[in-house]
């Protein structure tokens, strides 16, 4: 009942306003279990706008890869002509259908014609049988075209647009996951920082209170008292901007935490993890095709592929055209007016042949195709260099960072221990207020280090899978 009253009272609010142009507010989520790393990428995997960009990306190169194959369409086209007025009375009416072949520059084809009336002597070929006449014939390229022409290149072309898409998306998904993983990272490290800075004002303010007795007891100077206040309202100020820093964090990881309809979702500081824990990062696997995997080389070697097709394009413009041509025709159905002699089964054959004295315009292209090629061969040379010093280069930073976080935690157990013992030094009137509070604000600043030496681990992490293209660890294999 009470639930029930909570849903209908708020049914009851009025909705604050949206400005037009403006961003909703991120939702506030409630309060569950605590946000795991894995949760948050599973969430920006599915719904991150610049993932689903890249999506429509590689929508609109298969749009033009469907394009390319247009070429290789089945084209019917007909046409018909008759005399309304003059000597003659000729009437007829043609169709033709072509479709060009896909392993040759060529192309098949059939038509039928059929002609009623009378046509002139210079129009005789007009003339078919009662019923008609009908061809089937093909095209078929011995020289130039017979390997590649402009249309199967188009198609390969194509085809590697929407691989490079699919690797563009790729990368910006691997660059999401990596930023979405800092986004994490960091909000847990506030949250840790916010978690110790309030446990440090927690001692100042119980601390207080046994003061303020001993004091107005007697037992202890009021000085005591004023210079307690001074270190509660600075660890107070700590607290503050670490609330600050950790709000921040939490507004940026939105921009990665979607809901199911994509909206960002602003998560409550009631779902920060318990413990230091959740900055372990992903588990990333060594693994030795690493360079092979990287998407931005994939691109890079698919476009080497489409300068080679456009290489091997121009130079197929540097051959000779040799063009071989068959047909056969036959007309059906009672003789017509242009006489007997149609009725035979016909067959010819024919050729055309042309070659370009200069070709200056072919060479150029070659000129061009070579030296694009070359460039592409270069680069790819360069970035499989560069990779694998970057990727040595991150797994020499995880492991410093691993050995100074270890030397972090000593540091904070070392610490920890020496204002415990200071803390009971100083209950027992052993120690005096100035060097107790040095020793808790020493083990804080430890606790705070770790925190942060943790982080930077993360980071290192994110940053090796990022650059191995390790899906699996961020959360992008299916």
């Amino acid at each position: 009942m009470i639930r029930f009253l909570s849903v209908l009272l708020a049914a009851q609010l009025p909705l604050a306003p949206v400005a037009r142009g403006q961003t909703p507010p991120a939702t506030p989520v409630p309060a569950t279990a605590p946000l795991t790393l894995d949760e948050v990428l599973r969430a920006s995997a599915r719904a991150a706008p610049q993932i689903v960009e890249a999506l429509a990306r590689v929508r609109s190169a298969e749009g033009r890869a469907i394009t390319a194959d247009g070429a290789f369409d089945t084209v019917f086209d007909a046409e018909g002509r008759s005399r309304a007025l003059g000597y003659y009375d000729g009437t007829y009416v043609a169709g033709r259908a072509t479709r060009p072949l896909t392993g040759n520059g060529g192309y098949v084809y059939g038509n039928y014609r059929v002609s009623r009336g009378d046509f002139p002597v210079y129009e005789d070929e007009q003339y078919t049988n009662r019923l008609g006449e009908a061809k089937v014939g093909a095209l078929y390229a011995l020289l130039r075209d017979r390997l590649i022409d402009e249309r199967r290149t188009k198609r390969t072309l194509a085809a590697g647009d929407i691989d490079i898409a699919r690797f563009e998306r790729g990368a910006v998904a691997i660059g999401v996951q990596r930023r979405a993983i800092d986004a994490y990272q960091n909000w847990v490290a506030a949250g840790l920082r916010l978690r110790a800075y309030r446990d440090l004002l927690a001692l100042s303010e119980s601390r207080r209170g046994g003061l303020a007795r001993q004091v107005q007891l007697g037992a202890r100077p009021e000085i005591l008292l004023a210079e307690n206040d001074q270190n509660l309202v600075r660890r107070r100020a700590l607290v503050v901007r670490a609330e600050g820093d950790f709000a921040a964090a939490a507004n940026a990881l939105s921009l990665y935490y979607r809901d199911g309809a994509g909206e960002p979702v602003l998560v409550g500081p009631e779902r920060l993890p318990g413990d230091i824990g959740a900055l372990a990062g992903v588990a990333t696997v060594a693994r030795d095709d690493f360079v092979q995997r990287r998407p931005d080389l994939q691109m890079l070697l698919t476009r080497i592929d489409q300068g080679t097709a456009r290489l091997a394009l121009a130079e197929n413009d540097l051959r000779p055209r040799l063009d071989l041509r068959g047909e056969v025709g036959k007309d059906v159905g009672p003789v017509g007016l242009g006489g007997p002699s149609r009725t035979p089964l016909e067959a010819a054959v024919g050729f055309r042949f042309s070659l370009p004295l200069q070709n200056r315009a072919a060479k150029g292209r070659v000129v061009e195709a070579q030296a694009e090629l070359d460039a592409l061969s270069a680069r790819s040379r360069f970035l499989r260099d560069q990779i694998a010093v970057e990727v040595e280069g991150i797994a020499i930073g995880v492991g410093a960072a691993e050995q100074l976080a270890a030397i972090a935690d000593q540091e904070r157990q070392l610490a920890e221990r020496l204002a415990a013992a200071e803390r009971r030094r100083f209950e027992l009137g052993s120690s005096d207020f100035f060097l107790v509070n040095q020793r808790e604000e020493t083990a804080n600043d430890a606790r705070v280090r770790l925190i942060d030496a943790q982080a930077r681990i993360a980071a290192a992490r994110a940053e090796l899978a990022a650059a191995t293209a390790d899906r699996a660890a961020l959360g992008l294999d299916p």
